[in-house]
């Protein structure tokens, strides 16, 4: 519970991060109005909410997750939006969906399918089963972060961070390449999508900030490099800390040059018509 508790702290407090970007790619989906789509791994209900907004009064979407703890706070997100209609949440797991084929005309899957292999999942596997309630002509849209550049002026020291595992997370050292997240084309076509397209949408920050984004970014220095310490020399955890801990006279954030920027990919591909349709 402690640890589902923190998570969703985070997922809070960074939400100022991601809320531009998941806001771009929705407008480049253009979903229908009234349509029904479903939002796997869908965290503690954000970016559903952002779905449920873009279809409409007479749309609806559905997100599922494993966590009860992130269920439970989805649907408080929900009620406080004022979108019941539109919204719904339940427990399940993207391996086995608990839905019908054909069920829904889109599925999004924000920061959870690239996560796949860290835990020994085939994503293949899960996008199968994503285009399988799926109705035909519909979409599967899956996107996450993929790269940031957050510490101006200390190109080395940033290098040397992203080169460590919690760096390249959530790839991990000696993984097969074709299961890097930036391989996504091929997970596409190899679960039968079609039409298959890949995106880079691009978020930035820049002094002065506000204090909700000083908090954003603060947590997000320590939840990406936070680990690094066994992998790099002593000199450079001590620069880490120096720049990087809010509580630094020298964090870097607080620079009044202060600039930031970072990506997430989005891939999409379209579930075809049966044979002869």
């Amino acid at each position: 519970m402690g640890n589902a508790n923190a998570y969703v702290q985070s997922l809070m407090v960074t939400y100022p991060l991601t809320e531009p970007i998941t806001r771009s790619a929705i407008r480049a989906l253009q979903l229908p109005l009234g349509s029904r789509g479903l939002d796997a791994g869908c965290g503690i209900g954000l970016q559903a909410l952002l779905l449920a907004q873009a279809v409409g009064p007479d749309g609806h979407v559905t997100g599922l997750d494993l966590c009860p703890e992130h269920v439970a706070c989805a649907r408080e997100v929900g009620e406080r939006a004022g979108l019941p209609e539109r919204l719904s949440f339940r427990e399940g797991d993207a391996r086995r969906l608990p839905f019908d084929e054909d069920t829904f005309d889109w599925a999004w899957s924000q920061d959870c399918v690239a996560s796949s292999p860290q835990i020994g999942l085939e994503p293949v596997s899960l996008l199968k089963e994503l285009k399988r309630v799926v109705k035909p002509g519909g979409i599967v849209v899956v996107l996450s972060w993929t790269s940031q550049v957050l510490l101006p002026g200390f190109p080395l020291l940033e290098a040397r961070l992203n080169a460590t595992s919690p760096g390249i997370a959530p790839f991990t050292a000696g993984s097969r390449p074709e299961l890097h997240f930036l391989r996504g084309l091929g997970w596409f076509r190899d679960a039968g999508l079609e039409e298959v397209s890949v995106q880079t949408l691009v978020a930035d920050a820049h002094a002065p900030l506000s204090g909700e984004l000083r908090s954003a970014l603060a947590e997000l220095l320590q939840e990406r490099w936070s680990g690094a310490k066994p992998e790099l020399r002593s000199e450079d955890w001590a620069e880490y800390q120096r720049l990087c801990l809010s509580e630094s006279p020298d964090f870097i954030v607080n620079h009044p040059d202060y600039y930031a920027f970072w990506t997430y990919s989005m891939f999409r591909g379209r579930v075809a018509a049966p044979a002869g349709s």
